[in-house]
């Protein structure tokens, strides 16, 4: 099952590497980790997800707590989110298929942000399922390159994960 951990860490450095080395000191591999600054310039946010039972989830957590510039932990899997990611997509579009590439890329509410003799680069941003449902549609093309984001994700609601004292959820 995958998981969804938003981690509020202390934003210097050396905390990524301190993050990531848990994962990988314990065997734990991240699906996807995305990290910026919040509203205060002094914390990050860490989104990670993790695929595991809820023993790994629990252990995962326990350890990101004891991690010194770890803020708070929480867990969003069942939380009820806003869940994005951006994607660029390079395709093979050639004069004969520009026509049908545009069209996909119009449905999904996508972008196209370059456009080149023998290629077109997409922006979409959107759910993980409709990144992958874009892309599948244009596999038959011929997606040269794909560089993804990774996972952000929010709580939906009014209550915010601000950083605070160190207790997971």
């Amino acid at each position: 099952m995958k998981h969804i951990i938003c981690a509020m860490v202390e934003n210097h450095f050396g905390v990524l590497a301190r993050v990531s080395s848990l994962f990988s000191a314990r065997g734990f591999n991240i699906d996807s980790l995305a990290v910026g600054e919040t509203e205060d310039p002094s914390v990050s946010r860490m989104t990670i997800v993790v695929t595991g039972d809820d023993k790994i989830l629990e252990q995962i957590m326990k350890q990101l707590n004891k991690v010194v510039d770890v803020i708070k932990v929480n867990d969003l899997t069942e939380e009820e989110t806003i869940d994005r990611e951006l994607v660029l997509a390079k395709v093979n579009a050639t004069s004969s298929t520009r026509p049908d590439v545009i069209q996909i890329v119009n449905t999904f509410r996508a972008k196209i942000v370059d456009v080149c003799p023998k290629s077109l680069t997409i922006e979409v941003t959107g759910t993980e399922s409709k990144v992958d449902a874009m892309l599948e549609l244009l596999r038959p093309f011929g997606v040269k390159e794909v560089v993804r984001t990774g996972l952000i994700s929010m709580a939906r609601g009014s209550e915010a994960v601000k950083a605070g004292s160190k207790k997971s959820k």
